[in-house]
């Protein structure tokens, strides 16, 4: 138990004199270059990255497609989520459902499925749970 204690403040003890060696890499090119020094670390710092930052997360992903076009079709499950959803983003619950459905474990999968489901929609247990099923089954 001693020695693994060890190992595990040795371990730490070298990540963070990674992270302060690193840290004063990057103060002494600050100095050196000024503000420049940002090309040092950015490869494109005149193109659009900062406006386009996590476009490809959720517009390149396969499945946040089939989610949007089953919330938004006539399937009985997707008109009750619609009835409950009321005045919250279709395309909220379409990016929180897709997030959800990428856990691979079931039984997580579900539960995130019903969370999510819970804080946008106003279900009762009973008819939480049946949603989130059918929701799975439809889009997996």
């Amino acid at each position: 138990m001693v020695n693994q204690q060890e190992t595990n403040s040795t371990v730490q003890l070298d990540n963070f004199t990674e992270a302060l060696a690193e840290a004063r890499r990057m103060q002494q090119n600050w100095l050196e270059y000024g503000l420049n020094f940002v090309h040092v670390y950015v490869e494109d710092v005149d193109g659009d990255w900062l406006e386009t930052w996590g476009d490809d997360e959720i517009l390149g992903n396969p499945l946040l497609d089939p989610v949007k076009e089953f919330l938004v079709s006539d399937d009985d499950v997707a008109i009750r989520i619609r009835h409950y959803l009321g005045e919250s983003s279709l395309f909220d619950l379409a990016v929180n459902l897709e997030e959800c459905l990428r856990i691979s474990k079931e039984e997580d999968r579900l539960s995130g499925v019903k969370t999510v489901l819970q804080r946008n929609c106003h279900i009762d247990d009973l008819e939480l749970t049946s949603l989130a099923n059918h929701l799975i089954k439809n889009l997996l």
